[in-house]
Order: structure tokens, then sequence, then C-alpha cells
């Protein structure tokens, strides 16, 4: 479903991602691990368009690309959540994930249907599966963390991805909200038949989910496998993982 050949991205002299490649199969729950500062973020902002490359591409179900706009990429079918919670604070939980189905539509320009009854059904529903239902009328700035990141994944799938990219998606969280959020988006993943590739640095939460890791050091790939191949890697060991088994 994804392929990237030789990224390159470099800021002020300093190379955030070094030739990085990598592969994505259909269906596939592919992780990104590495300390801070591997490149991991810099590297979905060079996938998602909200960064171009110095060199390198992009292949997206076999088509290239490199170097289109966020929201080219996001209509094309990839959805995409970020480190810091990219929400409507002002807005409700409800007023949230509709917005997301009536710019994806294309229906913002309607003149002759209010925007506020267009898509109430597939809201419903969205937000039902993802536990919000009974939140739908609260402001979003107010809810939890977790709660947001939630809100999060919702808008994101409004855009009806084939493939989702989550940027630390239990970052802040705590233990129980980790533990719920993995849950959810397994089945999420499941229900939608999507493909995933997310950064964590919550290894419980990687070895619990991935079927592929790619392993970044200092912006370039040192490994790559299964989660049992990843664990006996000693580069790995010595750079990111210790004496973690």
């Amino acid at each position: 479903m994804l392929e990237v050949r030789g990224l390159h991205k470099a800021f002020g002299g300093f190379a955030a991602v070094g030739g990085v490649s990598l592969t994505v199969a259909t269906g596939q729950v592919t992780a990104i691990i590495g300390p801070n500062g591997a490149g991991k973020t810099t590297l979905f902002n060079l996938i998602t368009g909200h960064v171009r490359p110095d060199a390198g591409r992009v292949l997206f179900e076999g088509r290239d690309i490199t170097g289109l706009a966020p929201h080219d990429v996001c209509r094309l079918g990839m959805g995409r959540s970020f480190q810091r919670t990219n929400i409507f604070p002002r807005l409700t939980v409800f007023q949230n994930v509709q917005a997301a189905f009536i710019s994806h539509r294309h229906r913002g320009r309607d003149l002759f249907t209010p925007v506020d009854r267009l898509y109430q059904d597939e809201t419903r529903a969205l937000l039902d599966s993802l536990g919000l239902l009974d939140r739908s009328g609260e402001m979003s700035g107010f809810l939890s963390h977790g709660a947001q990141k939630q809100l999060e994944l919702g808008i994101a799938l409004a855009s009806e991805p084939r493939l989702l990219l989550l940027d630390e998606p239990t970052a802040g969280m705590s233990a129980v909200e980790t533990r719920d959020t993995i849950r959810l988006i397994s089945r999420i993943a499941g229900e939608r038949g999507l493909t995933l590739l997310f950064t964590e640095h919550d290894m419980d939460v990687v070895f619990s989910i991935a079927q592929w890791i790619t392993v970044l050091h200092q912006g370039h790939v040192i490994a790559g496998g299964t989660p049992a191949e990843v664990r006996r890697d000693p580069e790995v060991r010595r750079v990111y993982l210790g004496d973690r088994r």
C-alpha cells in the first residue's frame, strides 16, 4: 500500500531523515520506533505532504504522491493523527466529526442544505464505534486527553482512509487510557480493514499489536522485521531497547 524510497530531509544542514526506505503491505499493522530525534515525526510529515523531501519518493497504492499537499493526500485515502491533539476545541464532539465528514465529501459550500443537518447518522455511528456517542454535546476542549485523542481518531476516520498514520497515539495517557486506546485502535482497524502505520515509545504497545517494526536511529533505518526479530537484533538493543526482552 505504501512505498517510501530513499527519503531525505535536512533542516539547516542537519539530516533529520537520511535516505529512509520502507514498505507497508496492505492490511498490515506497522510500527516505526526509535529514540527521540530519530526522525519518526519528520518521516510522517514527509509521507503525508506536510514537509517536502529534499530527495526520494513516496508511493501510495502505486501512485507517486511526493510533494502533494496534505489535503490532496488525505483525499486519496491516507489519514493522519498528530502527537499534539489536533481538534477544534470550541466545537462539540459531534460538530468535530460532522465537520470532518462535510469537508471530506465536499459539502462545505452547499447553499441549499443547512450544514448542521448533514451526515448526522454517519457522525452518530462513528461516535458510537469510538465510545463517544454519549459525549456528543460536550465541548471538545474540556475532554480529557485520552478522550481528545479518541476524538482525533474519529476525525481521521471520517475521511474514510485506507491507510491510517498515527503519531504517538498513546502519548501522555495513563496506563488505563493507553490500554483502552490500543484496544480501540485494534478493533477499529479490524472492523474497517485499515492498514496502520504508527510511531510509539511504549514498547508494550508496539509489541502487542505490530506485525512489522521498522527501527530508526539518527534518521536512518537500522533494522526491520517481525517483533520477535527486532527484539533479538543486537543493534536495536544497543541503541534503543537496552536489556529489554
